[in-house]
């Protein structure tokens, strides 16, 4: 599932685009203001940016400035009022990848995602944290925490998960995961996958037998869910 992220401060707005965009498969997160929509779009996994240039307490291209300095490179779609041409400008200056211009057709808007979505790379969004349910990432140093508290992870182990996290929604077949996390010249077994796997989820997951995150795709192998 794509995640978006929707910085924007008219409630109903906010209301009718999470509803729409849910009901077509995106999970949507909001924000309400230009700062904790850049400290949102910093910290999390974000497949794409909905931003709305005229934010409380920072605007959306202060915003855009200072997500592109960070080096976040996450999509981002910017939202001007009619006739906000400067905005336009600066924004792609800026380093947006869209704009549309308020008030704007839903099916304009769901095309235009749409598109950004299949032209963007891959996400590495393990460039810096990532966060789902009780556990936060820190891969820049390697540390994994659960409800705060820190968890003990083995090399091999983190490295699975962020390999899960950089193709989640991808079902991963246990060749692949060999391959790509052990290497090709190293000779486990497919069992060795599903040891680490039983191993994560005995860590990560609230309940290990009924896993929400890491979940088999029987007859195929595996799909990071976060």
């Amino acid at each position: 599932m794509k995640r978006l992220l929707l910085v924007e401060d008219e409630p109903g707005l906010v209301l009718t685009l999470t509803d729409r965009l849910s009901r077509e498969g995106y999970a949507v997160e909001t924000s309400a203001d230009g700062e904790s929509g850049l400290e949102r779009a910093a910290s999390g996994a974000f497949d794409l940016i909905l931003l709305d240039v005229m934010l409380p307490r920072l605007n959306g291209l202060d915003v855009l400035r200072e997500l592109r300095r960070r080096g976040n490179e996450t999509p981002v779609i910017v939202l001007t009022a009619r006739g906000q041409v400067v905005d336009k400008v600066v924004g792609l200056k800026l380093g947006a990848d869209d704009y549309v211009t308020k008030p704007f057709e839903m099916m304009e808007l769901l095309a235009r995602i749409e598109a950004k979505l299949r032209r963007a790379p891959a996400p590495a969004h393990t460039a810096g944290a990532y966060r789902f349910g009780a556990v936060s990432i820190d891969f820049r140093k390697a540390e994994v925490t659960k409800d705060g508290q820190p968890l003990e992870l083995a090399a091999r182990e983190f490295q699975l998960l962020r390999y899960f996290i950089e193709h989640r929604g991808a079902t991963l077949t246990r060749e692949e995961l060999l391959n790509e996390v052990w290497g090709y010249n190293s000779m486990p077994s497919t069992r060795t996958v599903d040891v680490h796997v039983a191993w994560l989820r005995q860590k990560l997951e609230p309940v290990p037998k009924h896993p929400q995150y890491i979940l088999t795709v029987h007859g195929l192998g595996y799909k990071f869910a976060g």
